[in-house]
């Protein structure tokens, strides 16, 4: 068994799912293992990681719509508003959605479905820079 890593940096311009397949897959492909696991993990507590639906753009925004609905920003609910009226919405987002995905490789590819694609999830409506560090181990 071998490991290698990988960082991967998105420059985010505000809340949405940004897709990132292409360039997991891309980076597994060229690892030259043909079988293991590869692990993303992202490094921040106000976006996330999704694997979902890459075929039909529609799915995106009515995943952003589910989300505004059952977390609105601004909620009376929240004390932590330092950082404006977005940010314990996006601390809530993360803890529903996911900040760590593990996806098997087969036959030197990413296993992924006909239609799933991976997707950083970012929370906030500032831009920022994220980063999601990729692991893969395998042989």
């Amino acid at each position: 068994m071998q490991q290698i890593t990988h960082q991967i940096n998105v420059s985010t311009k505000g809340r949405k799912l940004y897709d990132i397949t292409q360039e997991v897959t891309s980076w597994a492909e060229q690892s030259g293992f043909h079988t293991g696991l590869i692990t993303l993990y992202i490094q921040h507590t106000s976006a996330s990681l999704l694997i979902n639906e890459n075929y039909d753009d529609d799915v995106l925004v009515d995943m952003e719509a589910f989300f505004k609905r059952l977390v609105p920003d601004g909620d009376p609910l929240f004390i932590h508003t330092v950082e404006g009226p977005d940010d314990m919405p996006a601390h809530v987002r993360t803890a529903l959605t996911q900040t760590s995905l593990s996806i098997p490789l087969i036959d030197g590819k990413a296993a992924l479905g006909q239609w799933q694609g991976i997707f950083l999830y970012e929370h906030r409506h500032v831009a920022s820079s994220r980063k999601v560090i990729l692991h893969l181990i395998g042989e």
